[in-house]
């Protein structure tokens, strides 16, 4: 673990808020040189701080407008390994990120679709069709606050 002071902190925050800052005005805006800026994202990157950059693409404005939550239990017959059921859930481009929890279900999955109908059809022709696949309980998302992390 690294060592942080309230300039790497901030740091943190400016760049998780907007990753495309360059250096020079993030330094303005901490009361740092453009190379000391640099400096210390460099420090952070090769700290393993930083895990990469990412676009943020909205689902919604590219038609995707329904966002489901599941709830997957798998089933105990057969023993289907976690690394088949993981492999053959990410191969389906709606489910956007496949989580292994703790609890009463085995994995957290958010799946995206254009409507209703269209979650029906990725549900029974895609998911369904699982390995190993249990219980399947559905959560539709309402909507969404981001929050700011523990930085």
């Amino acid at each position: 673990m690294i060592d942080l002071d309230d300039i790497d902190r901030a740091l943190i925050r400016a760049l998780a808020e907007d990753a495309t800052r360059n250096a020079g005005a993030l330094g303005r805006d901490l009361g740092l040189s453009q190379p000391a800026c640099w400096r210390r994202i460099k420090r952070l990157k090769e700290a393993g701080v930083f895990r990469g950059t990412r676009l943020e693409v909205d689902a919604a404005a590219l038609g995707f407008g329904v966002t489901v939550f599941l709830g997957v239990k798998l089933a105990t017959k057969g023993r289907v390994s976690l690394e088949d059921f993981e492999r053959a859930v990410t191969a389906i481009p709606e489910v956007q990120t496949v989580e292994h929890v703790l609890g009463l279900y085995d994995y957290r999955l958010r799946v995206v679709a254009r409507d209703i109908s269209d979650f029906e059809r990725v549900l029974r022709r895609r998911v369904m069709t699982l390995p190993g696949l249990g219980n399947v309980e559905a959560n539709v998302l309402l909507s969404e606050e981001r929050r700011p992390g523990p930085i």
